[in-house]
């Protein structure tokens, strides 16, 4: 009986070794399949296929496995970086026969990401390569790219209304009070109005007044893109008087859409797939309308970024400005600093160039990226700043470590402002009959008592930290930028400023995107542009989070569009996408940090955009809801 029990006990050990060596063969050869990367000659004739199926971020957040494997929500985002050296490569790529575009489940960005992007199809098409758009409605952000085409497609059965910036915002302070919470407000700056949905119910004149200015440069700005990508559209009725121009087309949105010029052909994806086709080529063997394509993850993949040369450090500093480490979308101090310090350490940097895309966030987290970005002046290294599509208030912060400043016309940026918001909950727990009490031994003794409320010491040490706070700040712009602390107090008071005005004021020094800054970085550092490189300081994401993002984002080879919805259905996708926010907001005064330096007006620009988590958590909620 022994011999038998043994014999069983090897048996089972062989059975699960086998076992345990075919789950590491099985993954290793899977890893190394979608982890390897597609070489230039691996790539084909046909189109370049830009399915935007997502949003255009400066950096993409990463994929959290669980959600992505469990088949939970996922919100998909196209990294500027790559999507302009995508184009910029194609434009010279003699296998790349056109560019198509997919705009049907595009989800925007801000301004100034969006122009990047359009000017780099513009140069596409003004190089003589076709670009063709598609999509069944565009959004405003989705025809800045289309209007750039050579052709522009759209389903007949669909139809584009232009919104235009602007619309509701959410104030809680109704519900607020309803709940009994009492939100304890310490702020300077007349115009800082971040604080304001939790302590007014509507927005206060200077808030409205600042953001109709902003509002109205950016909208402007647009109307002037889509008027040079295409000068014969007559779009300026749409904007006006839409309802007039639709009833007068008795309701058929397309064809109104067609007779002004705003599209090139009506057609169904099927039509569409055959235009391709004539030019890019097809394979007989597959189904009418699809065409030889180039799928996007592979193009760049097979075109990495160039490492010759010298190297040029670029922090990257996007999102939500957090204490501690990045998470979900958000940029925390610690990352970015042990990035950046291990980035001196080893890279052999000649220069180093920051670039920032973020509305603020704590105060402490932004001083903490400051004073690591000094480190590299300590070092001799020359700092630029580039700005992407925002970078305000905690954002601008940060941009005063550099040497230069660099921004795009449709940036936004300024906000120089600081606030601090502490909720407490006495109100709400006498509505169910709790009351607190207990012994101090002084004034500040159990402060700030989130059940039992602060008092007017509590109260008056917040605001005069508060107010320190935005004098440093204040300090921090006026030596950067060789302003008095009057000026900068003046264009301060929380202020949101567009690039092109930002500029004129001093609070920027140039035009230019990240390759302009690189190119500045170099020159400083006595070096020629053409000769260095960029060496990006980032956390690279785990092989597990590769594998899970590439399983995430295959697709078969269907090279024909994705299905997309009317411009009914995309408007209230749009504000779908509000209510994600707005949990958000509901979040971060619940977890954020005590003191911020954050903008409001930046949130509202940016297409509809929302944080994965913020998403995730509102299905969860819908989810709960339906059941």
């Amino acid at each position: 009986m022994k011999l038998v029990r043994g014999a069983w006990k090897i048996l089972v050990g062989i059975k699960d070794a086998l076992v345990l060596i075919a789950m590491l063969l099985f993954f290793g050869l899977l890893f190394g399949a979608l982890s390897a990367k597609p070489s230039p000659a691996s790539i084909h004739d046909g189109a370049l296929l830009l399915r935007l199926d997502g949003q255009i971020v400066e950096q993409p957040e990463e994929a959290d496995p669980f959600a992505a494997l469990g088949g939970g929500a996922s919100v998909h985002q196209f990294r500027l970086r790559d999507l302009v050296r995508s184009l910029e490569k194609a434009k010279g790529d003699s296998r790349v026969k056109a560019v198509v575009l997919d705009l049907d489940s595009f989800g925007g960005g801000y301004p100034a990401a969006v122009d990047e992007v359009a000017n780099a199809i513009r140069a596409v098409r003004d190089s003589g390569k076709p670009v063709l758009a598609y999509a069944t409605s565009y959004t405003d952000s989705g025809y800045r790219l289309a209007a750039n085409a050579s052709e522009v497609w759209m389903s007949p059965m669909g139809g584009t209304l232009f919104m235009g910036p602007g619309g509701s915002q959410l104030y809680y302070k109704g519900l607020i009070d309803k709940l009994g919470v009492n939100a304890h407000v310490y702020r300077v700056g007349k115009y800082k109005s971040y604080v304001e949905p939790y302590t007014r119910t509507e927005a206060s004149p200077e808030a409205k007044e600042e953001v109709v200015k902003l509002y109205s440069v950016i909208f402007s700005q647009w109307q002037e893109a889509i008027h040079r990508a295409r000068p014969k559209a007559r779009f300026a009725d749409f904007l006006s008087k839409p309802d007039q121009v639709i009833a007068a087309a008795r309701g058929d949105i397309a064809k109104a859409n067609l007779d002004a010029g705003l599209v090139d052909k009506l057609g169904t994806r099927l039509d569409f797939g055959k235009r391709v086709a004539e030019i890019a080529g097809s394979d007989s063997n597959k189904p009418a309308g699809t065409f030889s394509s180039i799928k996007y993850e592979t193009y760049v993949d097979a075109n990495p970024l160039p490492t010759d040369g010298d190297a040029i450090g670029v922090l990257t500093i996007a999102g939500d400005i957090v204490d501690g480490k990045s998470k979900g979308g958000n940029v925390g101090a610690d990352t970015v600093d042990k990035a950046l310090l291990q980035g001196l350490a080893k890279k052999k940097l000649k220069a180093l160039v920051v670039r920032i895309d973020s509305p603020g966030g704590s105060a402490l987290a932004s001083e903490d990226m400051r004073r690591a970005i000094m480190e590299a002046k300590a070092q001799k290294l020359p700092v630029v700043i580039s700005m992407g599509s925002l970078a305000a208030s905690g954002g601008y912060w940060v941009s005063t470590a550099g040497d230069v400043i660099f921004a795009q016309p449709t940036t936004i940026t300024g906000s120089i402002g600081i606030f601090g918001i502490i909720p407490t909950f006495e109100n709400t727990l006498k509505k169910i009959g709790i009351t607190t009490d207990g012994v101090k031994t002084t004034p500040l003794s159990g402060q700030p008592d989130v059940v039992g409320g602060t008092n007017a010491q509590t109260d008056a040490i917040f605001q005069a930290g508060i107010e320190n706070g935005y004098r440093e700040f204040v300090t921090r712009v006026s030596q950067a930028r060789k302003l008095s602390p009057a000026r900068v107090d003046e264009i301060g008071q929380g202020r949101v400023w567009d690039g092109g005005t930002a500029h004129q004021i001093g609070l920027i020094d140039r035009f230019g995107g990240l390759k302009d800054a690189i190119d500045e970085a170099a020159r400083r550092a006595g070096l020629k542009p053409e000769n260095v490189h960029a060496e990006y300081l980032e956390k690279k994401p785990g092989w597990f989070a590769k594998l899970v993002e590439r399983l995430g984002r295959s697709d078969d080879d269907d090279d024909s569009v994705d299905q997309g919805s009317d411009a009914f259905t995309r408007i209230a996708l749009e504000r779908r996408a509000m209510f994600a926010r707005a949990l958000g907001d509901v979040k971060r005064i619940g977890t954020g940090a005590a003191i911020q330096a954050r903008c409001l007006e930046c949130d509202a620009l940016g297409g509809g955009m929302a944080s994965r988590s913020d998403v995730k958590l509102m299905d969860f909620i819908l989810a709960r809801a339906a059941q």
